[in-house]
């Protein structure tokens, strides 16, 4: 199993927003993709800002490479993304899970 971190903000105006789309958008985006096993999508504010983390489980690297394309290293964005997202990161981390 491998586990792949995203990390994103967004001002805290925009968090009830931007959680609604994660709800409506992206969950459902991963669950169809194969391969996929599961995810913790976390989130903690500040005064100014909201920071989400997500953590996605995949059977192996091939599954992640069946929701991102070649470049498993870039993180996926949707276009509406750019209307709440402060930050776009590079790159998005992968582990594999030994232990549970």
């Amino acid at each position: 199993m491998v586990t792949r971190i995203w990390e994103g903000r967004t001002k805290i105006e925009h968090s009830e927003t931007y959680t609604k789309i994660i709800r409506e958008r992206d969950i459902p985006d991963y669950k169809k993709t194969k391969g996929f096993t599961g995810l913790k999508f976390l989130n903690r504010s500040d005064d100014q800002y909201t920071y989400f983390k997500l953590l996605t489980f995949w059977e192996d690297f091939d599954a992640i490479v069946n929701f991102t394309g070649p470049n498993m290293e870039r993180p996926k964005h949707y276009d509406s993304d750019k209307s709440y997202l402060l930050d776009f990161p590079g790159k998005v981390s992968h582990y594999t899970v030994f232990a549970q």
